[in-house]
């Protein structure tokens, strides 16, 4: 073969240089991503809702008689003791019709006082197996027969009997306080003074229904009284989202006016649904989710409205990606794993899947880079480079 002259191999080496140079500048650019990594840490599965805190024992003065309601004295957040007087009516001569009305009335009003006696008795006979049973594990934790959270749940079960104790002995007075005034409207000797409604527990007045002076009848509801120091919050869930919540789940209350996010546990979870619009104008299956805080809030009040979120799953170390990473495939969830530049579409299998990141089980190591976003246009082995690198 006879060798390239010194022309020739110039000519060459230009060609492939050119060559060279044309591929570097037609080729498609690398698409630019954002990326994110694989990594072990915590993760929590929550549900985010508005909510609404409560007075747990709200109790309605009504009135005992019909009559005429005087004018009221006191104000929304005076404080009033058990036995104070909130209102006065003034009931009208009874005839025989009334006073056999009043008469069943009474008899009413003593077969509530022996309901609410039971349950009280009720609720103290679960109370001392609660408080039996909490201290029983707190010495089984000590020992480590049992869990820390076993020894919690146990004991934040005694702490919720023990507000029932309270609001069931609060519910005997009040039915007590109802008899009397019920048994007061058979007597025709005091049709002509004044029957005084009373407070049945230490609280504050949180609304005056009935503020002028008119005529009422009996079973009109007065005044409301509670303690606003003892608050519970409503939180209504979609019913599908409910079925997830457990009792002690954590919940945390946020966006609620004040500094730092406020902690709490899911007490119980209403058994009926209801309805409600929602702003779309769609029609929801809508659940209550009833939590106490912690530590009372002393500058939330009766219905305040809040910002709740409710764990419903966490793990303190798992295999972690984000969820802006994932996309549906043809076999389920996938996702785009940064090789040597390019991206690769991978299967991978997914288990709880919080707000921000969702649970590896399966498909990919902790450090692999994938790619977060994936633009429509990024395909399968395309040239990719990381946006801020």
């Amino acid at each position: 073969m006879k060798p390239l002259s010194k022309t020739q191999r110039i000519v060459a080496i230009s060609s492939v240089v050119f060559a060279f140079l044309l591929f570097l500048v037609l080729r498609p650019a690398p698409l630019p991503v954002d990326a994110g990594a694989a990594s072990y840490g915590p993760l929590e599965v929550s549900l985010e809702e508005e909510g609404v805190t409560r007075v747990i024992d709200r109790f309605t003065v009504s009135a005992p008689v019909n009559g005429k309601v005087r004018r009221s004295e006191l104000v929304e957040g005076d404080s009033v003791n058990a036995g104070m007087t909130v209102a006065a009516i003034l009931p009208p001569d009874q005839n025989a019709r009334e006073y056999r009305e009043s008469a069943a009335l009474a008899g009413s009003a003593t077969a509530s006082v022996t309901e609410a006696f039971a349950r009280q008795r009720e609720v103290s006979v679960r109370l001392a197996q609660a408080r039996l049973k909490a201290g029983r594990y707190e010495r089984l934790h000590r020992e480590g027969a049992v869990s820390k959270e076993s020894s919690e749940l146990a004991a934040e079960a005694a702490s919720v009997l023990e507000k029932e104790a309270r609001a069931a002995s609060a519910a005997v007075e009040a039915a007590r306080m109802q008899a009397s005034a019920a048994a007061a409207r058979i007597d025709t000797g005091i049709a002509s003074k004044a029957v005084e409604a009373r407070s049945p527990v230490d609280g504050k007045v949180l609304r005056i229904l009935e503020k002028n002076e008119r005529f009422v009848p009996a079973g009109t509801p007065l005044v409301e009284i509670g303690n606003p120091g003892l608050l519970e919050v409503v939180i209504d869930v979609l019913s599908s989202d409910a079925v997830r919540i457990r009792p002690g789940n954590r919940v945390v209350v946020e966006d609620w006016g004040g500094g730092g996010a406020l902690v709490g546990a899911v007490r119980r979870i209403e058994p009926a649904a209801f309805t409600k619009i929602s702003a779309l104008g769609i029609e929801e299956k809508r659940v209550n989710i009833i939590a106490m805080l912690d530590r009372p809030e002393p500058r939330l009040g009766d219905n305040f409205r809040i910002q709740a979120r409710i764990v419903t799953s966490q793990a303190s170390r798992v295999l972690r990606v984000p969820v802006s990473a994932l996309f549906r495939g043809e076999g389920g969830w996938e996702l785009f794993v940064i090789e040597n530049g390019r991206a690769r579409a991978r299967k991978v299998k997914i288990g709880m899947r919080g707000a921000d990141m969702a649970e590896v089980l399966g498909g990919l190591r902790a450090g692999e880079r994938v790619v977060t976003h994936p633009p429509n246009e990024l395909q399968e082995g395309m040239r990719v480079a990381v946006q801020g690198k």
